[in-house]
């Protein structure tokens, strides 16, 4: 491991893009192939009562989880320097953003990744759905929506090191420490997952859902596993460890096409998001399914731009989305990713009904 670290660290910014761009293309034909897709299971469970896609979304949790927890302890990546673990727990933002988040990606067809997906499959509507979603979350992050924001994070944001708290992290706020410690707690919450899964003899019945909790979980391990071995302490500019999230990569995607020739190698997040749409785009040739496609009417182009809107804003101020925080963040055992998985599930819901009632005015 050692000798590898050395090898990405020497040169981690090609890398990262290239690892980046191969682990997106893994995702992205796993989410096309196999229809794994957030907004869906919560349709679904409304619809139907049907749960398996909802359990193939806690079981990608739970795999992320455990193999993020199990690099953590054998020193290929430091969760403590992610984004995610930070001292200072944003109460307000996971909760608030969550729920937009979730109400909105049902107005916009699917979360992020799905969109991404759909994109390389043709759907004309998704890429103009990520472009809004892009341009509003970087309105959110240092523009016109940015001192709002801030001014809301400030004012209700809890700092946990002033109750000699060192991280939001459940083995920190259990006190717990160490990785092993945070190891033992992502086991018992990972074989309350499993049971809650597998009880299920429709969900053990369907591989194809089962494949997919396994192999959305694995693409977020490698994605902590490859910027765990190019994070270095003492560079100029350290880039902390991060694996998939799709809000913030997407906004960083356009300016990155607008900037190309002032920054060539594209980071690591950017690459995810060409990946993914370039392993959807394969896999839809393969599978003789792409086509394009865009709006339906006004109304339609209207409810997704609505959903796009909701989604940049939501996903900035819970610092993540179904993948970033539900999946990449829960792996952490940060509180604020389970508060942000929580609430976009509530958010889901409520946009399922408020659709439903909208759909039903409009017959």
């Amino acid at each position: 491991m050692t000798a590898l670290r050395e090898i990405i660290s020497g040169n981690p910014g090609v890398w990262l893009a290239a690892g980046g761009f191969l682990i997106g293309v893994v995702f992205g034909a796993i989410v096309f192939r196999t229809n794994f897709c957030t907004m869906g299971s919560i349709s679904d469970i409304m619809s139907f009562g049907d749960y398996r896609r909802f359990r193939a979304w806690i079981l990608a949790a739970v795999t992320a989880m455990i193999g993020a927890q199990l690099l953590d302890v054998w020193g290929v990546v430091v969760l403590q320097k992610s984004m995610y673990l930070g001292a200072t727990l944003n109460w307000v933002g996971n909760i608030l953003g969550g729920l937009m988040f979730g109400y909105g990606m049902v107005f916009a067809g699917g979360c992020a990744s799905k969109n991404l997906a759909r994109v390389g499959g043709g759907d004309l509507r998704s890429l103009i759905t990520l472009i809004v979603m892009g341009l509003v979350a970087y309105m959110a992050i240092g523009g016109i929506l940015g001192p709002i924001r801030a001014s809301l994070e400030q004012a209700t944001s809890i700092n946990l090191q002033s109750m000699k708290i060192s991280s939001q992290g459940l083995g920190a706020l259990l006190g717990v420490g160490g990785a092993r410690g945070n190891l033992i707690i992502a086991g018992m919450i990972g074989l309350a997952g499993l049971v809650y899964c597998f009880r299920d003899p429709a969900f053990r019945s369907s591989g194809v859902h089962i494949l997919s909790g396994i192999g959305i979980g694995l693409c977020v391990v490698a994605g902590w596993a490859l910027t765990g071995l190019a994070f270095d302490e003492m560079a100029d500019r350290p880039t902390s460890p991060i694996s998939l999230t799709y809000v913030r990569p997407t906004a960083d995607t356009i300016e990155w096409l607008q900037r190309f020739t002032a920054v060539r190698v594209p980071n690591f997040g950017v690459t995810t998001v060409l990946g993914a749409i370039f392993g959807a785009f394969v896999t839809a040739l393969a599978m003789g399914r792409f086509r394009f496609s865009t709006f339906t009417d006004v109304a339609d182009t209207r409810r997704n731009l609505y959903g796009a809107v909701l989604m940049g804003i939501g996903g900035v101020l819970a610092l993540g989305c179904t993948v970033g925080q539900a999946i990449t963040g829960v792996s952490t055992l940060a509180l604020g990713s389970f508060l942000t998985f929580a609430a976009i599930v509530v958010g889901g819901i409520y946009g399922m009904k408020r659709m439903e009632a909208i759909l039903m005015a409009e017959i």
